[in-house]
């Protein structure tokens, strides 16, 4: 395990917080120079702490739905299983593969224009593998609330940035152009990248590029810029929640409660499997029990059940289906 210092740390927070903010910006927020932000940030990069900077995009204000489905796999050899996984990576249309240990071995979630377009892709799904697969679950994500990564500054972050949280699944869809989407599709995986080169890629101003990235924020579209980090390297394991309640008219007390938690990053609702889907960055599953506990204590008798997997692996993560 790395041991970040509390300097590392502050830098990761506002990579966090907003991975395009420039080098001075963050330097000024941590009180270091520019050039030891940038040191620091490559060498978090070279140790493999950083994986990567990513822009947060709702696509349901792009006209898309999300699908999410859990596979069980039967009958796999190691070679089926990579074989399986490679091939919903590479579909344009996925959003999240994710290997799972507990109750599932596969998590998938999928951007399609409607429920036509997806049974088009499951039935190809099913022709090519579903042999290998004995349990299908299915529902439709309907809302998505990502939170900042507190538990990186244990008691020195602001408990108002937990307010900032950003929104995958609210609104009507908006109107873009293909410049637009050029635009996204170049930044969901390169978040930091300059306004120079996106300029250069789409053959115009970085006024244009500035004032349209200025626009896709201020309409939602863009909901935030991440970082992304390999949080093994800091001695936690991203696990997964599901929570089925006794009184869902409690629902929205409980997500309001629950997201000062730090290590939270992640609410998510749906229609077909939990009635909340909470996502914690944690030592151990104990701190999973412990978790629910202080919900069942502030709200008693709530909880019906809970239900929880870890991440194994995340083999993508693309909020926007690839053009």
């Amino acid at each position: 395990m790395n041991n970040l210092d509390i300097k590392d740390r502050r830098i990761l927070y506002q990579l966090d917080l907003n991975s395009r903010q420039s080098l001075i910006k963050i330097g000024k927020k941590v009180r270091l120079r520019k050039d030891v932000v940038a040191y620091r940030i490559k060498r978090m990069q070279q140790d493999g702490i950083i994986t990567g900077f990513w822009t947060h995009i709702d696509a349901y204000k792009l006209g898309y739905i999300a699908f999410r489905f859990y596979l069980v796999y039967q009958y796999v050899t190691p070679e089926i299983k990579n074989e399986i996984i490679t091939y919903l990576v590479k579909d344009k249309r996925t959003w999240v593969v994710e290997s799972i240990i507990g109750r599932y071995n596969l998590g998938v979630f999928v951007w399609v224009r409607n429920i036509t377009e997806f049974y088009q892709f499951w039935e190809k799904l099913l022709d090519k593998y579903g042999d290998y697969l004995s349990e299908k679950i299915f529902s439709i994500y309907i809302q998505a609330y990502s939170y900042p990564c507190s538990y990186l500054l244990e008691n020195e972050y602001k408990k108002s940035d937990r307010l900032k949280y950003e929104i995958t699944g609210v609104g009507t869809e908006v109107k873009t152009d293909d410049y637009d989407i050029r635009l996204l599709n170049l930044i969901v995986e390169n978040a930091r990248i300059p306004l120079v080169d996106l300029a250069s890629e789409l053959d115009c101003s970085t006024q244009m590029v500035h004032n349209r990235l200025k626009n896709l924020i201020k309409k939602g579209v863009i909901q935030g810029f991440r970082v992304g980090i390999d949080i093994s390297k800091l001695g936690l394991k991203p696990f997964k929640v599901d929570v089925y309640l006794k009184e869902h008219t409690q629902r929205k007390a409980i997500m309001e409660y629950i997201k000062y938690n730090p290590n939270l990053v992640f609410i998510g609702t749906s229609a077909g499997v939990s009635d909340l889907e909470l996502e914690p960055d944690l030592k151990d599953s104990d701190q999973i029990h412990y978790m629910l506990e202080d919900i069942n204590e502030k709200f008693p008798g709530a909880i019906r059940k809970y239900e929880y997997i870890s991440i194994q692996q995340i083999h993508k993560l693309r909020c926007l289906p690839e053009a």
